[in-house]
């Protein structure tokens, strides 16, 4: 089987794959500094629970990674995944500037992969992307293993940040 021709595994990054509850205190309050909070982003602890599924999932599937974060991330976020072990995958980000909703850009990024291939499973934290994929007919594992933040939640829904 070609690596071309294996369902994919997509999984979210923030609190699925990386524990964000250290850059959470970025923010708070109606200042949100969304400088640092992506800043401290290589520093994130991994959640081992995400991480086991990764990589039990590279057991029958190609892992891809589908967040929320801006494309200004891409090296942090590559370096990040390489230094957790995490297997080698493409990495879908957030344009620089998009501040649609994350089920919105999720979605439209999981519709155009699903053209060409099987997509076995997404794994996200994100209730409202999990809703809306399930509903589009995608088999869904909600990460419930993060720690839960409602100025997280504000960020991918209404914000458009991640």
């Amino acid at each position: 089987m070609t690596e071309n021709s294996r369902p994919l595994a997509v999984f979210d990054l923030d609190n699925t794959l990386a524990d964000t509850a250290h850059r959470q205190k970025y923010l708070v309050g109606k200042a949100r500094d969304w400088d640092a909070f992506f800043a401290a982003a290589p520093r994130d602890p991994p959640l081992a629970r995400g991480v086991e599924l990764a990589l039990a999932s590279a057991e029958e599937c190609e892992v891809v990674y589908l967040t929320g974060r801006p494309e200004r991330c891409r090296a942090d976020t590559e370096d990040w995944l390489a230094r957790q072990g995490l297997p080698g995958g493409r990495v879908w980000m957030r344009r620089d500037g998009d501040r649609r909703p994350a089920r919105r850009t999720k979605l439209e990024i999981l519709r155009s992969l699903a053209r060409d291939r099987e997509i076995r499973v997404l794994v996200d934290d994100d209730e409202l992307v999990c809703d809306d994929a399930e509903r589009a007919g995608f088999t869904v594992v909600r990460a419930t293993w993060g720690t839960e933040s409602e100025p997280l939640k504000t960020a991918q829904e209404t914000e458009g940040r991640t």
